[in-house]
């Protein structure tokens, strides 16, 4: 006779043979792919036979579209794989030219990301970033001062690393240091939420901050935005991000921590002397990394293209006899699986938009709702800001949130008169609000998964709760009253 017991990975069957482990985990996969795999078929069926008038490359495209939807949400399938499926589809069908799918690996775009993980690569191999954010936090001496800074820290770390789970393997050190140095729980605790919850509102600050932003801004060139630059997403996103994190700062320790938490005192003791050889090589990688976004930030001077700044740099800080990290090493580095996913989406949204599939889904969405809603920019801006921010718990890849939302929510919003590229903005920035669960986002499983009792997922799911309205509120005011003055009006 059989029975069952609760396990973490599931249920195991126990009989006269002994434990199953995984039965139940191996059935629920399958099933779940049977599943997709039958919403699949009848969704391609219905969109090819449903819609006769749209040309069969529209049709082809969304079917395209939901299939790929279907792999990232239903079927849990890796992302990458999903999306170069989706973009091989098109292209056997003859839907796109084979070479749309190999020329996107040749995009401006996709060449930053690469050199941008080699100059990370390099940074954390080396130890610079960790060094220097100890030289700065060891000085402080009292808690809520350290917060504080270290939050500055962390938003300036995403002008320099393309991926937030590349920060955090960064700053983990770090703060597997000062909680060694402070020794109180509920600080730790208040640590732990506050660095990945840093390091995740911060991303929005740099275009290379996040793969969905270089999804955004080729969206967003393609809607007659104009190019996107460097220094022209930060100047939109990292003073949202700055606030984002200051706020997410204050609502950690008045929540997570007492008063006599805030104002405790710590000595994390003088940093090590190092020798002058690596005194030279820190600064030696300080300055090329330095130099490097000094002139993607004025690249509307000198005119130079940012991937070639970017390749330069690369190449600059990853000499082995200068920096002491080679080439190949660093490119260890490189996150491929998200330059194979940006691949497929770049595709794939192209293909939405060319085919007129994009503009199918703009005219439904305007059909069904005309007449029965008040046009109100605020509400109109209000409700692409709450779905952006609950979307995170259907789709937990960043880069496919923004690939689903921006033809789904953003283009059919603008239907009602608003500004395209804005509402692309507004619902990619929005989409970084992502810590509800553990498995919410890598840099949240990180630091909520060490051997080091950190924050339950209570703690998450009430910092999610607090932060979400405040998240929100911020937004709406950036999107109705700030960034209109700053050339990204929410009204055409």
């Amino acid at each position: 006779m059989a029975t069952t017991i609760a396990s973490p990975f599931g249920v195991a069957g126990l009989n006269e043979s002994g434990p199953r482990p995984y039965l139940f985990a191996v059935t629920e996969t399958m099933a779940r792919h049977a599943g997709g795999g039958i919403v699949i078929v009848l969704s391609a069926m219905a969109l090819w036979l449903g819609l006769p008038d749209l040309a069969a490359d529209a049709r082809i495209a969304l079917i395209a579209f939901v299939g790929a939807l279907v792999g990232w949400t239903v079927m849990k399938l890796p992302d990458a794989s999903v999306a170069i499926a989706a973009a091989v589809a098109l292209v056997l069908t003859g839907t796109v030219n084979d070479r749309a799918l190999f020329d996107t690996l040749g995009e401006d775009l996709v060449w930053l990301l690469i050199a941008s993980f080699v100059m990370a690569a390099v940074l954390r191999r080396s130890g610079v970033a960790e060094r220097l954010a100890r030289r700065l936090l060891c000085r402080i001496g009292r808690v809520d001062r350290l917060l504080t800074v270290t939050t500055l820290f962390i938003f300036a770390t995403a002008f320099l690393i393309p991926s937030t789970s590349a920060r955090a393997a960064m700053l983990l050190p770090v703060f597997v240091a000062l909680s060694t140095a402070i020794r109180r729980p509920a600080v730790t605790r208040a640590m732990a939420l506050l660095f990945p919850t840093a390091i995740l509102f911060s991303a929005a600050a740099s275009l290379t901050g996040a793969g969905a932003h270089l999804v955004a801004a080729d969206m967003m060139m393609r809607l007659d935005a104009g190019p996107i630059t460097f220094i022209g997403w930060a100047a939109l996103g990292a003073p949202f991000a700055l606030a984002s994190c200051l706020v997410a700062n204050v609502v950690i320790q008045r929540v997570f921590l007492s008063g006599a938490d805030r104002r405790a005192r710590f000595d994390m003791g003088t940093p090590a002397p190092r020798s002058p050889e690596l005194v030279r090589t820190d600064r030696y990688i300080t300055v090329v990394a330095s130099v490097t976004v000094a002139l993607w930030a004025t690249s509307s001077l000198h005119g130079l293209n940012l991937a070639l700044v970017a390749l330069v740099g690369a190449l600059a800080i990853s000499s082995k006899a200068l920096a002491g990290v080679s080439l190949k090493d660093a490119l260890k580095g490189v996150e491929w699986n998200l330059l194979m996913f940006m691949a497929g989406t770049l595709v794939l949204g192209e293909t939405l938009l060319n085919s007129g599939a994009a503009t199918f889904l703009v005219d439904t969405a305007m059909a069904e709702v005309a007449g029965r809603i008040a046009v109100d920019p605020v509400l109109i801006v209000g409700f692409a800001v709450v779905v952006a921010l609950l979307a995170h718990l259907v789709v937990t890849s960043r880069t496919a949130r923004a690939t689903v939302l921006i033809p789904t929510l953003a283009l059919p919003l603008a239907g009602f008169g608003l500004n395209p590229a804005a509402l692309v903005f507004i619902v990619v920035v929005g989409s970084g609000f992502c810590q509800t669960l553990m498995i919410s986002a890598k840099p949240v499983t990180l630091f909520g998964g060490l051997d080091t009792p950190t924050f339950s997922g209570r703690d998450l799911l009430v910092l999610s709760l607090l932060l979400a309205p405040l998240k929100a509120a911020l937004l709406m005011i950036f999107a109705i009253w700030i960034w209109p003055t700053m050339g990204l009006p929410i009204i055409q």
